[in-house]
């Protein structure tokens, strides 16, 4: 077969990762704004990275989007595991060649000449970033209801600590995003992936 023509993304998976990321957006920018009305570290965001305009305009952009991210995050898993694609590309894994990966990575050496292929890099930035949106789903919940999730308020250190888990999950979530674009900068054929689909 055709290396040019080889499926690396199926339709199911850039239809979801487009949804995902347009998601992502909306929720970090409204996110900002809505954290913004209390600025409860002591620090604003500039308001040209935020959206909604005043808090009730952001809570309406990041309540349409929590609910685009939720279900399509849903659907994103239950597609993975189902096709078991969430076992052949992200497992097994392995400390050591995760070390290797890292320092080939720092030296610019990190090999991406087989895009149906994750390194061990990817792999776990992947897995981490389903986990940190789980966290971001469950904080997100005891803020919303903060009354009908008790038991997950408490596990979190009450409203003040899920505040917190919230926004850390957020930042590091906003980290994931723009090490990913760098990444897509210096292979760009991986934007024609997702693009594309193969």
């Amino acid at each position: 077969m055709n290396p040019s023509k080889q499926t690396i993304h199926p339709g199911w998976l850039r239809l979801m990762h487009w949804l995902n990321a347009l998601a992502v957006v909306v929720l970090i920018m409204s996110g900002w704004r809505i954290y913004n009305a209390t600025a409860f570290l002591g620090f604003s965001i500039p308001g040209e990275l935020t959206l909604g305009g005043w808090l009730g305009g952001a809570l309406q952009w990041h309540f349409a989007a929590m609910w685009v991210l939720g279900i399509n995050g849903l659907l994103y898993l239950a597609f993975n595991i189902a096709t078991g694609r969430l076992r052949r590309k992200f497992f097994p894994l392995s400390p050591r060649a995760f070390v290797a990966d890292v320092l080939a990575a720092l030296k610019g050496k990190l090999a991406h000449a087989d895009p149906q292929h994750y390194n061990m890099v990817q792999r776990l930035a992947y897995l981490f970033v389903m986990a940190d949106g789980l966290l971001l789903v469950l904080s997100g919940l005891v803020l919303w209801k903060s009354v009908q999730f008790p038991l997950l308020r408490e596990l979190m250190g009450g409203y003040e600590g899920a505040r917190l888990f919230h926004f850390f999950a957020m930042a590091a979530l906003a980290a994931f995003v723009a090490i990913h674009l760098v990444m897509v900068a210096l292979v760009p054929r991986t934007l024609l992936y997702m693009v594309r689909g193969r």
